[in-house]
């Protein structure tokens, strides 16, 4: 049998999927495993796709998608925050954020060239750039609050240095950035030669405060890429709706990539998703007041049974110490799922800075929640009492 690529030898599934995959094995588990809103498509935009499907063309769309939708888009980065992107050239629609991501790092990466990812961090960055001949070079935010400071960042940028990768609000800490910090990490941009990459899905899931959108800063524009998307922000997990926005230049070589990769993403969905960025902007402060209710219950119950844990401040997930009882996450979560049937995701898989940690979902239902809160605190019982 002919060899795959060598390079594949080293991409695992991801922990979320690995113990996701594992709920079925036990019947009443509770999932707190995947970034999936409990929420589903607004009305609205599920009739949108309906009538297009009924009315509309269902031929490919221009490569970058439909105008209507990156002028949409480009009319939300102009009223939210003063960024100006041509949707002839500067918008570009994806297949998910993910695809958007991928696409980004095929057109920059030359072999042996480096990204610094602060981390602990999502884990989808890091096989996509070894993938693209890069290097991931992840950048450790454990002694700063889980945030990138100037000083981290700057001290880690070398002469192989393509770009920084940052995440946020960040998945899987939780961590915004107040403008304050991103001022100053935009000052350390500036004066290096190298692509700014910031995955912005979950900005419109801002529980406290503004998000502070890289793409408010029009004098890193030849510098910056944006990714974006619908999946967190309307609960569209499953039409696959994201974009890219960024300088026509490097916006050319993005779009390549993309058109041999995908042609255009899906055109019912993106009927959908100029519903959702017209007439649905109201949607995610709706679903976020759902999100800060869970997110204080799970806080309060970690703390009650004494875990160490920082109160996030955007999107839906919470990363608490579970160091006190085992270093090992990979072997907490096995053991979490298997003796009380709650399935998390190990702080390993967010690189080696996550270790010792666990992440929980809280875009579940409170229900859900509640019963994954008990059973949590019944496994910390049962490892006390060993």
């Amino acid at each position: 049998m002919p060899h795959a690529n060598k390079k594949m030898k080293g991409i695992e599934v991801p922990g979320t999927r690995q113990f996701a995959n594992r709920v079925e094995e036990f019947p009443g588990a509770v999932d707190l495993t995947l970034g999936q809103p409990d929420f589903e498509t607004p009305q609205p935009i599920r009739d949108a796709a309906i009538e297009a499907i009924n009315t509309k063309s269902m031929k490919y769309s221009h490569n970058t998608g439909l105008l209507e939708l990156r002028q949409a888009i480009s009319d939300y980065y102009q009223s939210i925050y003063g960024a100006d992107y041509n949707p002839n050239g500067e918008v570009l629609v994806t297949v998910g954020g993910s695809e958007g991501i991928d696409g980004i790092l095929r057109a920059i990466l030359d072999p042996g060239d480096e990204v610094l990812i602060p981390a602990p961090t999502y884990l989808g960055y890091e096989p996509i750039i070894e993938l693209s001949g890069g290097v991931t070079k992840f950048v450790d935010m454990t002694e700063t609050d889980y945030i990138a400071t100037p000083e981290l960042i700057e001290s880690n940028i070398t002469d192989r240095t393509k770009a920084v990768l940052i995440n946020y609000p960040t998945n899987p800490t939780g961590v915004t950035y107040t403008k304050a910090q991103m001022d100053a990490l935009v000052g350390v941009f500036k004066k290096h030669d190298l692509f700014v990459i910031t995955d912005e899905i979950y900005g419109e899931n801002t529980l406290e405060g503004e998000h502070i959108s890289l793409a408010s800063y029009p004098e890193l524009k030849e510098k910056a890429l944006i990714v974006n998307g619908l999946s967190k922000s309307h609960a569209m997990t499953g039409w696959r709706i994201g974009y890219v926005v960024g300088h026509k230049e490097i916006m050319e070589d993005v779009t390549a990539v993309h058109l041999y990769n995908t042609i255009c993403a899906s055109i019912p969905s993106q009927y959908a998703a100029i519903e959702a960025l017209t007439t649905q902007l109201h949607v995610p402060k709706e679903m976020n007041q759902a999100y800060i209710k869970r997110r204080d219950y799970i806080y309060e119950r970690l703390i009650d049974m004494g875990l160490e844990v920082s109160r996030p401040t955007g999107a839906f997930y919470i990363f608490p110490s579970i160091e006190k009882y085992e270093r090992d996450s990979f072997k907490f979560a096995t053991g979490l799922l298997e003796t009380v049937h709650l399935a998390v995701v190990p702080g390993r898989s967010f690189s080696e800075y996550g270790e010792g940690h666990i992440r929980l979902s809280f875009a579940c239902s409170m229900e859900e929640l509640i019963e994954a809160a008990d059973r949590l605190e019944k496994y910390i019982n049962l490892l006390e009492a060993s």
